[in-house]
């Protein structure tokens, strides 16, 4: 089960990145952390931007909403994306 929480107008999940995947997607649900491989390299936030940006389209909301709040330099991080709910992102989540 995927770790999402309300906070407010925003949510609070858990990513697991994988950098230099082979294509950008979302691959699952491990340790209630949302796996997200992406093709950039860990290099001066390249993977972070392709993380937010990938996320910001599977969700529809633009990049600026999707925060990276905690593990900025490490393969599990804490995202904040605003403007969705918990059950709407359970939602689409649901859709891939």
């Amino acid at each position: 089960m995927l770790d999402v929480r309300q906070e407010g107008e925003a949510v609070l999940l858990k990513v697991r990145v994988q950098p230099r995947a082979a294509s950008n997607e979302l691959a699952g649900i491990f340790e209630g952390s949302l796996r997200v491989r992406v093709t950039a390299p860990p290099v001066e936030g390249a993977a972070n931007e392709a993380c937010r940006a990938l996320l910001a389209k599977k969700l529809g909301v633009p990049v600026s909403r999707v925060e990276i709040v905690g593990g900025q330099k490490g393969k599990n991080k804490n995202i904040r994306v605003s403007g969705v709910s918990k059950e709407r992102l359970l939602e689409l989540l649901k859709a891939w």
